[in-house]
């Protein structure tokens, strides 16, 4: 029985602590997650050329909700980048850790490939030209582009959640761990 009770309480749990997290942030977290938001955002938005430029071509116009999924996509994965980087006091007070094994830096980046696929041209995109051929790309993967969206935002709010929440609850500070 009270296994279920917690088990319908986790994701209140989680949203409780990463808000937690989020508020414990220091400016150089906040600076380090608007910054990395703009290199995210060049960097999805100047190839699909949701950014008009010289550069690269779309054959296809964007759709409105090309736009939305970009920033929201941009500002989440810039968010998520955040949470790698230390506190001025967290430099001083933990040891370098090892994030090779880290699931939400996957996570976050499938997320990442997953809004480039979903917001880009169907028909610039080589990958789906070269397997699925003009007319296939247009018929069977620009449909598919809008679920790709949905998944890349989910993965990408999902990873950042496991992060600020592991930065609350697998803290070694007495202090937080009471708070929650």
């Amino acid at each position: 029985m009270a296994r279920a009770r917690s088990a319908s309480t986790e994701p209140g749990r989680t949203l409780r602590a990463s808000a937690l997290a989020l508020r414990g942030w220091t400016t150089r977290q906040h600076l380090a997650a608007a910054g990395f938001s703009v290199i995210f955002a060049l960097l999805i938005g100047i190839p699909t050329v949701l950014i008009p430029n010289p550069v690269f071509g779309r054959v296809i116009p964007a759709h409105a909700w090309n736009y939305p999924v970009w920033i929201a996509s941009s500002v989440l994965a810039g968010m998520l980048a955040a949470t790698y980087v230390r506190s001025a006091r967290g430099i001083a007070e933990t040891k370098e850790t090892d994030d090779t094994g880290d699931a939400p830096s996957r996570f976050g980046m499938v997320g990442g490939v997953l809004a480039w696929f979903a917001v880009g041209c169907p028909v610039c995109n080589k990958i789906a030209l070269l397997a699925l051929g003009y007319s296939g790309a247009i018929t069977w993967f620009a449909p598919v582009q809008p679920f790709l969206a949905a998944v890349a935002l989910m993965t990408t709010a999902g990873a950042l959640l496991m992060r600020l929440r592991g930065q609350t609850l697998c803290s070694t500070s007495p202090s937080v761990m009471a708070r929650i």
